[in-house]
């Protein structure tokens, strides 16, 4: 695969065009009344409002400037958008707009508005090159990155002085050590390791980069078998699981919910968290430590980037209007105000610098630094999804008593190459 690596050199950058020029292309007498229907994905995690607050606003002031335009919004979980969506477009009823998890199959069913015929040149050109790149499906553009995130190993700094733990790893080998000494204080999981069915996927691609590889190749084939990765669960397997480091939840069975929310308790001394973790976290007393996941010998080639996607939908026709909102939707304003307000890190260049720069945000410091080194999941294939669930459901396998990492990663590497010919 070619690596999608998150840098900052972008072609907005090139042709010296500024963000923000969302709202000058339709007006209430020269496109109609049209109403168009986005469906959302819900980004509150303590079971409030905050995500429809932000999309009653962003609406409000749009449809303020395009009075012959109007914009209904859903509000759907996460454990529900990606099938609802998916059901509204297998009856008809597809909604002009989807902010959801995934885009490569609509945009290999031909159903989806590709970028340029929906964005402006600059907003289209201000996205994070790599971030673009990870929204094409056959080198074109369908999937319009919403958010973005990255990864990190975070620790209970509480934990890790009551175990004489003066700094934190920086190598596999440290980093299970450290690990020997949190279990000698008894804390209930020295390492989580969740690789259960919720979102095991993750957590493979982290441990899998951080051994210096990764799903697939320079050629865009998937090597999930590869000496590296086998090499990488042998060792999780025997430094981590074996030793009883990972807790009391064998990790197939520990989903990513329930590792979050026991550090969140403090009884985890390290895993592998989020930006949205942190702020649950410190909002229950956790005092939470944050460094890059060490890699076998030192510090990982690359950390994972995760995107989720915003798209425009063909089925109702309202491609100048899904356009020109969708350029309202990428201002500065609207962008860094999202990614702020849930902790997650902005898809634009402009927007990207002004956090960084931004004492605000400087919480978010240690995943702007990662960011441009990150890579992502090949959510370009139509395959990801099957070969996806398929590390779901098998990849906690591979650590179990009796089993051997390679057995089951060469299964999942067939399963995977199945899948791949079938595109």
């Amino acid at each position: 695969m070619q690596r999608r690596f998150l840098g900052l050199t972008a072609t907005f950058a090139a042709l010296g065009m500024t963000a923000g020029l969302a709202g000058c292309g339709l007006s209430g007498s020269d496109s109609g009344d049209v109403t168009l229907k986005l469906v959302a994905a819900d980004y509150d995690l303590t079971g409030g409002d905050t995500t429809r607050k932000y999309w009653d606003g962003l609406t409000a002031a749009y449809e303020a400037e395009h009075p012959g335009v109007q914009v209904e919004v859903q509000i759907e979980s996460w454990n529900d958008v990606d099938r609802k969506v998916a059901e509204m477009v297998k009856t008809g009823q597809a909604p002009d707009i989807a902010q959801i998890g995934a885009y490569a199959d609509y945009a290999a069913a031909d159903e989806l508005y590709s970028a340029d015929e929906l964005l402006s040149i600059p907003v289209q050109a201000n996205f994070q090159a790599p971030l673009a790149s990870a929204g094409e499906h056959k080198r074109t553009q369908y999937g319009l990155p919403f958010v973005a995130s990255t990864r990190l190993l975070f620790f209970n700094e509480d934990l890790f002085e009551q175990a004489g733990i003066s700094k934190p790893p920086t190598t596999w080998d440290e980093l299970a050590a450290a690990a020997e000494k949190l279990k000698d204080k008894d804390v209930k999981y020295p390492f989580a390791l969740p690789l259960g069915p919720e979102e095991a996927q993750a957590e493979t691609m982290r441990w899998l980069l951080s051994g210096g590889d990764g799903y697939t190749d320079g050629t865009d084939r998937y090597r999930i078998d590869s000496e590296q990765n086998i090499e990488t669960f042998d060792w999780l397997k025997t430094n981590l699981v074996q030793k009883k480091l990972t807790g009391p939840i064998a990790p197939g069975k520990l989903n990513r919910k329930d590792a979050f929310a026991a550090f969140s308790r403090g009884e985890v001394g390290m895993l592998n968290g989020h930006p949205s973790l942190m702020q649950e976290a410190e909002k229950k007393g956790v005092k939470v430590g944050k460094v890059a996941l060490p890699g076998a010998t030192g510090r990982a080639k690359a950390s994972m980037g995760v995107a989720d996607w915003i798209m425009g939908f063909k089925q109702n026709g309202h491609r100048e209007e899904i356009g020109d909102f969708l350029d309202f939707v990428f201002s500065d304003e609207n962008v860094l105000k999202f990614a702020g307000d849930n902790d997650l890190l902005p898809v634009t260049v402009s927007a990207f610098s002004r956090m960084e720069s931004d004492e605000e945000h400087k919480n978010l410091r240690e995943f702007l630094t990662e960011l441009p080194n990150s890579q992502l999941p090949p959510v370009g294939k139509t395959s990801w999804a099957q070969v996806s669930d398929h590390i779901k459901q098998n990849i906690g396998k591979a650590v179990t008593p009796g089993a051997k990492p390679s057995d089951v990663l060469g299964q999942i590497a067939r399963e995977a190459t199945a899948a791949e010919s079938a595109e």
